[in-house]
């Protein structure tokens, strides 16, 4: 079974990654202990917002804000779900 983010979940970066902005690749990564993963810019920037206190509407309002475009959540939650099934966000839901 396939887990799926709603807007209400709180994601944040899974305790098994460390999330951190690399000079020398000039790009966010995730570290962690046979690794590492570089992200692209978008990947990166959603990343950094998955801080386990902002649930998904919040954080896409706050991309929506910070880059001057209102269709954002699509593209947010299908990178979050993807985020989610390789294990590099856990989630919490309202509900929890």
């Amino acid at each position: 079974m396939t887990a799926y983010l709603g807007v209400d979940a709180t994601p944040a970066v899974a305790p098994l990654y460390r999330l951190q902005y690399e000079a020398a690749q000039q790009a966010w990564v995730l570290l962690y202990p046979e690794g590492m993963v570089k992200l692209n810019g978008p990947a990166g920037e959603v990343l950094r917002r998955c801080d386990g206190q902002r649930d998904v509407g919040q954080l896409v309002a706050d991309l929506e804000a910070a880059y001057g475009r209102a269709d954002l959540q699509g593209d947010v939650c299908e990178f979050l779900n993807d985020a989610l099934a390789r294990g590099w966000i856990t989630c919490r839901s309202a509900a929890s």
